[in-house]
């Protein structure tokens, strides 16, 4: 059986014996691409290996490039390639092998080149050209340049126009929304005219009928009508003359009116100081009323009924009032914690009690002190002592109080062990001492009374059931874990803040992935504290607190204001409140609809001669809001701690 012939086309010729030989056309192209490869090996230089430039040859017959050779020459007296003696008197100048070179060159520039570049290589080398021809190809080039002009102009055109068609319905849409604004802040204007007559009529009859009490419902909104007061009723009931009553009379309600005047002032000032924080959280929440997908509570109807205002005017009016109903932070207890200028005095955690009548504080001074609320607002400073105080092995790092057993509080401390403490024996009921490093957090779920949860700097999150020794459920993690926290409606679902700046949201029934990652802090995060059911704040070193919704997974505001860079300062929610510390010796309040602090308070800088610190590197270190209540608690790192209440 003959040998197979190789597909494609084949070339017959006739060999020297008159027998038939084929030839392939591939086999043809391999052995010209192996032939010019070969040629290619021989056109190198043996010491650069690289195409020989400028050839000279030696005595002994071998080229290199003039100054690869006299480079070898300076250092060494052989030939590179054979080993031969050799100096620069034995080297020539190769000019056949240039030539070979240079042709070699042309070649492949020629295979490679484009045509216009070869046609223009020929003219460089003197092909001769025809005025016709010549005449044909500008007639071809001038052509081709027009169409090309053309195409180019109408790319230009359409991105022109889609760009134009664009900004149109980008500003259609920005037209469109401003104009349902308007229409939203037309209506809310017109109910609140209609509200505010209804008052001022209401205010009216209400004085008709008991002129002696009108004094008492002057606001700073508008001035008195003098029909609307009996001036006779007014100054003969305490039978003074007349002349005397009418003077007294004048000047009470002078100064009251000037009071509520100054009173006014200072509101509109705080509205226009923080306007368009106002006026985003008003847009937002007038639009998700005017969205008809919007589902609508019985609470919202019930305010539509009641006042004629939509719920999202009737929340905005909520936010108004309350921001601008506060202004400052008021002292209104102070006491001591310990030595002053002790670093021992430093509070970690401040936490009120289930019903808000004592609190607990703990640091790096080993002990737990309780106290009542009530004594340190109400009695001297002298009597601010702890009416239960409890020493601790190592120091504490955090505090959390039993939501359903009064007497019951856990802690976390720099030795990795959760304990849980019974206040009325002053004993602890159960230690857990599975995490391998600090604990940082712990957290008692408002829910079950008897789960619990922690994390710590070994990366791992553990919670724990009372009625075991050991830990009920793990989450191995990939950063320090510094803040745990249960969602207040649900024993399933946690928050936790860690080092990676990060917040990772579990529900525990399936803890293999978190049910979502919530991204925005450019540090580790130090704190994580539950609004409601639906609203998580965040704090971090980056000196930001983070707002999100943890229903819809998005982040809602970031709030600004204090500064935080290394320390723990605390963090503390209450209702639409937020507080926090600062490392310049501050505590913050902030309202959630406000990115902006509501007020601040400054802790006072004792005499620093008596200390081995700086005066600036005092911080606050601590917060606690009382449930349901402008007053708050905060401690610094001298030990300091203080009751405030939000004032105006």
């Amino acid at each position: 059986m003959g040998a197979l012939v190789p597909a494609g086309k084949s070339e017959v010729k006739t060999g020297s014996s008159g027998a038939l030989t084929s030839v392939s056309g591939a086999e043809k192209t391999v052995g010209v691409g192996r032939e010019s490869k070969e040629t290619d090996k021989e056109f190198l230089c043996p010491i650069c290996m690289q195409i020989i430039k400028d050839a000279f040859l030696t005595s002994c017959g071998h080229s290199f490039c003039y100054m690869c050779i006299i480079t070898h020459l300076d250092n060494k007296s052989d030939c590179p390639s054979c080993g031969s003696a050799l100096t620069t008197n034995q080297l020539f100048p190769n000019f056949l092998l240039d030539k070979l070179l240079k042709k070699t060159s042309a070649s492949q520039l020629s295979k490679t080149a484009s045509p216009l570049e070869q046609f223009r290589q020929a003219l460089l080398q003197g092909y001769e050209v025809s005025v016709k021809e010549l005449d044909t190809l500008l007639s071809l080039l001038s052509e081709k340049k027009r169409k090309l002009e053309q195409e180019e102009a109408e790319k230009n055109m359409q991105n022109l126009v889609e760009f134009l068609q664009c900004l149109r319905k980008k500003k259609i849409d920005e037209l469109t929304e401003v104009q349902t604004d308007v229409h939203y802040i037309k209506e809310d204007i017109s109910l609140v005219e209609r509200h505010r007559i209804d008052l001022y009529r209401a205010r009216d009859r209400y004085l008709v009928k008991n002129p002696m009490h009108g004094g008492e419902l002057i606001t700073g909104s508008k001035s008195w009508s003098s029909s609307s007061i009996n001036k006779d009723n007014l100054l003969f009931a305490s039978g003074k003359p007349q002349g005397t009553q009418m003077k007294e009379a004048s000047s009470g309600l002078s100064s009251q009116h000037t009071s509520q005047s100054s009173l006014a002032v200072t509101r509109k000032k705080r509205v226009q100081s923080q306007f368009n924080d106002l006026q985003q959280c008003y847009l937002q929440k007038r639009r998700q009323v005017g969205n008809p997908l919007q589902n609508f509570d019985k609470s919202d109807a019930d305010v539509m009924q009641r006042e004629g205002y939509s719920s999202g005017l009737s929340d905005f009016q909520s936010v108004l009032s309350t921001f601008t109903q506060y202004s400052r932070l008021r002292v209104i207890a102070e006491l001591r914690h310990g030595e002053l200028f002790h670093s021992a005095n430093i509070v970690s955690s401040i936490e009120f009690d289930r019903d808000d009548e004592m609190f607990a504080t703990a640091g790096v001074s080993r002990r737990i002190k309780i106290f009542d609320f009530s004594t340190v607002v109400n009695k001297p400073p002298e009597v601010h002592s702890p009416v239960v105080e409890m020493p601790t092995r190592s120091k504490l790092s955090c505090l959390s109080w039993n939501k359903h057993t009064k007497n019951h509080i856990a802690s976390s401390d720099y030795e990795g062990i959760v304990t849980i403490w019974d206040v009325n024996t002053r004993q602890s009921v159960m230690e857990y001492e599975e995490h391998e490093k600090r604990v940082w957090s712990v957290d008692y779920s408002r829910i079950e009374s008897s789960m619990l949860v922690s994390g710590s700097d070994d990366c791992k999150v553990k919670v724990w059931c009372t009625k075991q020794e050991a830990s009920a459920i793990n989450i191995d993690m990939k950063a320090n874990i510094c803040c745990v926290k249960y969602n207040p409606g649900s024993s399933n679902h946690i928050a936790v803040g860690s080092a990676d700046h990060h917040i990772h949201y579990y529900d525990l029934r399936n803890t293999s992935h978190p049910l979502h990652i919530f991204r925005g802090h450019q540090k580790t995060v130090s704190y994580v504290k539950f609004l409601s059911n639906d609203e998580l704040a965040s704090a971090s070193t980056d000196s930001t607190l983070r707002l999100w919704d943890v229903t819809r997974n998005i982040p809602v505001r970031t709030l600004r204001g204090h500064t935080n860079e290394k320390n723990f300062v605390g963090l503390s929610v209450n209702n639409d409140f937020l507080a926090c510390g600062s490392e310049t010796n501050e505590v913050y309040a902030y309202h959630k609809a406000i990115s902006k602090p509501l007020t601040w308070h400054r802790f006072g800088t004792p005499n620093v001669e008596d200390s081995d610190e700086d005066g600036g590197s005092y911080f606050i270190s601590a917060v606690c809001w009382k449930n349901d209540s402008p007053t708050m608690l905060a401690a610094n790192s001298l030990g300091t701690i203080k009751v405030l209440v939000l004032a105006p």
